[in-house]
């Protein structure tokens, strides 16, 4: 049996005539005789196929077909290898050295290239542990955004955000380290040095050009403008004006702010959705607005005497400094939100037309704490150079193209180039400014300072200045920003439309869609029927005829049938 099995296997390897000649078949040989017959039966079919496949190739529509399908396939590789270049040039920067008292996430993962691809990418997060114990978003893989040929516009991607339990648990105990400068003071009414008439406006100090250059040079205890400078006190007298009982309530948030600003009744107020218990009771949510949005919404009886709103604690300002509402309703609150909350730890600015539908606990967490980032700030979806988007601002129209091309002289003369891939590991020089998280240190609060200083002297488009100060800052301290993609910021916040685009839509869709038409049949107001005179026959109009009992017409209000 062992001779035979040994026979068998070498059968199969063609040696089927020899075992035959030999005799040496057992009782299981005859079913391995038709296998063996069977596959030289299949051999003889494929010898068949093969002349027709050739013959049926030869046809010159069938060759231009296969070669079509080659190149095709060809391309596609092409387009892969190339969107994995981009992806690989999308890698965001590890962060500073870590404070041994914060928790420890600061090892570097990659993010694709937002526009290079349509595929989610499989590179995964990168974060040690904490103690023992897995990040529980360690092996969430970061995605490209979600892109079709229906929907081509940026649009949302997925974000892994932890329960809001664990969030807390990774909130800082302490401060962070703020590089370099420990110490930051502001000018003030009573020890401003010069106003330079080309250093902006009185509420920003109008400081000189010496003087604008001297803060950018970091040193351990530094005093800067930082708007409010005609006062000694934010929002009494300064301009941007806050009655005083609201001041002192704004200087009770201690923990996480949450501001938003609609001036100019530009924007209809978005209430945050998806919002914890705990943070209800301990974050601040305060919105700015001006005297014309306040008198809309009372006039639409959404706002009374409480002054509160959903969520929101809304915040009449008066004595506005700037013309521009968007000066007033953004650059402001925007960029001084330390000097309004001057005891808050962290705070989240979003734009009046934005609606908030993550926790804000757990936002900090997946910007800055996770990272041990201080600054997060979305990068542009599309535009990455400042030249892009300083030539985009002018097509648009969104501010003067003088004013601009000056502010990009004088950066240019200041050294500024285009984007290129030199600056990796910084991936945009152009922010979508509508966000920004941020922890309030000295460092952070220099930067925005610095950053409102820019907007107050040029253009009030912010972000043609964001990287001009930020590479200023960085290129003296350990310091960097989380420029996180524009599509996970998609993800916590929902934009909606400008208040007058809104209610222009609603008018259009009530003009397609009238009211249902109400029919009657009251008889008592229809005209009563023409009286026959004797000898006379009334006179028709045209090709009018005379209503008769069988033809009788509902009359018909609000519409036609």
């Amino acid at each position: 049996m062992a001779a035979a099995s040994l026979g068998l296997r070498s059968g199969s390897y063609g040696s089927l005539h020899q075992q035959l000649q030999d005799g040496g078949f057992s009782a299981t040989q005859p079913i391995l005789l038709r296998r063996a017959t069977r596959s030289l039966s299949g051999i003889r079919e494929r010898e068949k196929i093969l002349p027709r496949i050739y013959k049926f190739v030869g046809r010159r529509k069938v060759r231009i077909l296969l070669l079509l399908m080659i190149s095709a396939a060809l391309l596609s590789f092409v387009s892969v290898i190339s969107r994995d270049e981009d992806s690989l040039l999308g890698a965001t920067t590890h962060m500073h050295s870590a404070n041994p008292s914060r928790k420890s996430f600061n090892s570097p993962f990659i993010v694709p290239h937002e526009e290079s691809s349509t595929r989610h990418s499989t590179n995964h997060i990168s974060l040690p542990s904490h103690h023992g114990t897995q990040h529980p978003c360690e092996k969430f893989p970061v995605p490209s955004p979600p892109m079709d040929k229906r929907h081509t516009g940026p649009r949302p991607c997925p974000v892994c955000y932890i329960p809001i339990e664990q969030a807390l648990f990774h909130m800082p105990h302490s401060p962070s380290p703020s590089p370099v400068l420990k110490n930051l003071h502001y000018f003030s009414e009573a020890s401003l040095i010069s106003y330079d008439p080309n250093g902006g406006t009185i509420f920003g100090g109008r400081s000189s050009l010496r003087q604008r250059n001297e803060s950018f040079t970091i040193k351990e205890s530094m005093t800067v403008h930082c708007g409010f400078a005609n006062g000694r006190k934010p929002g009494q007298g300064t301009g941007f004006d806050i009655d005083d009982d609201i001041l002192l309530e704004m200087e009770e948030c201690y923990n996480v702010v949450v501001a938003s600003a609609i001036f100019g009744n530009y924007d209809l107020m978005q209430q945050p959705k998806n919002i914890s218990d705990h943070t209800k009771k301990n974050a601040c949510f305060y919105m700015f607005i001006d005297e014309k949005t306040e008198a809309y919404m009372r006039n639409t009886s959404r706002l009374d005497d409480s002054k509160r709103v959903g969520l929101w604690r809304v915040v009449l300002v008066r004595n506005l400094p700037y013309e521009d509402s968007r000066r007033n309703g953004k650059q402001v609150p925007k960029l001084l939100l330390h000097r309004l909350f001057p005891n808050a730890r962290f705070s989240i600015w979003i734009d009046g037309k934005l609606q908030l539908v993550v926790d804000p606990y757990q936002i900090l967490e997946r910007f800055l704490w996770r990272k041990n980032y201080t600054f997060a700030i979305s990068r542009h979806y599309r535009r990455f150079d400042v030249f892009e988007e300083a030539e985009a601002n002018k097509a648009a129209g969104k501010y003067d193209n003088a004013s601009i091309d000056y502010q990009i002289e004088f950066y240019k003369k200041e050294g500024l180039i285009p984007y290129s891939l030199s600056k990796l590991p910084i991936t945009s020089d152009v922010p979508e400014g509508c966000v920004i998280i941020r922890e309030h240190i000295p460092i952070t609060d220099l930067f925005t300072c610095l950053w409102f200083n820019e907007v107050d002297r040029f253009t009030s488009r912010d972000q043609i200045s964001f990287s001009t100060v930020r590479d200023k800052i960085m290129s003296q301290v350990d310091w960097t920003i989380n420029m996180f993609m524009d599509c996970e910021r998609r993800n916590f916040v929902v934009q909606a439309y400008h208040r007058d685009l809104l209610e222009q839509r609603k008018a259009l869709a009530a003009m397609q869609h009238p009211p249902p038409a109400v029919v009657t049949h009251d008889k008592d107001t229809r005209a009563p029927p023409l009286r026959k005179l004797p000898g006379k026959t009334p006179a028709r109009r045209g090709r009018d005829k005379r209503s008769s009992p069988r033809r009788r017409h509902p009359r018909v209000i609000g519409g036609n049938l």
